[in-house]
């Protein structure tokens, strides 16, 4: 029921002019109280290309919020050095990961509900590490678990942008490029009932299993998403390790026209990783009876950030 607005084709601070004309449009109508920008996941030194561009040349549009970072327990526990697992991500995809952890204004550990008191713990002490001074909040949306807590910071009157990183952007530019990413997105026909979790939950396993048999790629996310009869199904793959979550149920089941969205980032060639959602596609309907009517996908590797503005130490 909210209005959304979309970036498409770069990260923020490589479209920082789109990214404020996007905001803009948002507010036409009536001022929002509230927008929530959510950056590619492998973007860092935001505060330098975002937050203090932001601050300098729209002040009097934009009140900012400090700057928060959201840590997903599977990778931060073997990037951070709190599990006896690699991370199978490279030593320049893991430098990007560390820098955003730098630049926060606070720090959320998410998926609070399935982590013991000893494991959240134990990344607390690493980020305080880390990220030393630096508030941290655990939360999980599931449960309500923090969400006041980071409600309040989103509210606050502490100042946005307060960490400039000193950043290689030639080790940032590798580490990015590392990760494959397709976007696909299909048509099908279903002539009976479908239930659209399971559908979607069997994509997404289908995919995170090719990338498993055949390659030795470092899953960043696997989702997708199943659009019918006026509801939606989402299932993710976050990781190697763990399984396959329904996100969002679609409550009941579809039928006819059905709409589908796979978007995944992986260390791997992105053609392949498109050739694994490809095929687990077309398995899966096959599997189902389902008729491929429509199907497009997309394949590419980030090329170096480029950024539209870059506030330094000494302006």
């Amino acid at each position: 029921g909210f209005e959304v607005g979309e970036v498409a084709g770069a990260c923020f601070c490589c479209s920082f002019d789109q990214m404020v004309e996007t905001a803009g449009r948002l507010g036409k109508s009536a001022a929002p109280d509230l927008l929530l920008a959510e950056p590619v996941g492998s973007c860092t030194d935001l505060v330098a290309t975002i937050v203090l561009p932001l601050q300098q040349m729209f002040g009097e549009q934009f009140e900012l919020a400090p700057f928060g970072v959201i840590l997903k327990p599977s990778h931060g526990s073997r990037i951070l050095g709190d599990s006896d697992s690699r991370s199978g991500f490279s030593p320049q995809a893991e430098y990007i990961f560390r820098k955003q952890l730098e630049e926060a204004d606070y720090l959320i550990i998410g998926r609070g509900d399935q982590l013991s008191d000893e494991k959240v713990a134990a990344l607390r002490t690493r980020l305080s590490e880390v990220a030393p001074g630096v508030p941290i909040v655990t939360c999980s949306p599931k449960t309500g678990l923090g969400v006041d807590e980071v409600m309040g910071y989103i509210e606050s009157p502490m100042r946005a942008g307060a960490r400039l990183l000193e950043i290689d952007y030639d080790e940032y530019a590798i580490g990015e490029a590392e990760l494959g990413w397709v976007n696909l997105s299909a048509v099908l026909e279903s002539q009976s009932d479908l239930d659209g979790d399971a559908f979607a939950t069997e994509l997404v396993g289908h995919i995170g299993e090719r990338i498993g048999s055949e390659d030795d790629g470092a899953i960043a996310h696997v989702k997708v998403s199943v659009s019918g009869n006026g509801t939606h199904a989402v299932a993710n793959l976050v990781d190697n390790f763990s399984g396959v979550e329904v996100g969002l149920s679609a409550g009941r089941r579809l039928s006819g026209t059905l709409e589908v969205v796979v978007n995944a980032r992986v260390a791997i060639e992105p053609e392949l990783l498109m050739r694994h959602c490809e095929a687990a596609l077309q398995a899966v309907c096959q599997e189902r009876d389902l008729h491929l009517t429509q199907s497009n996908a997309r394949s590419l590797r980030p090329g170096r950030p480029v950024p539209t503005h870059r506030v330094t130490a000494d302006q």
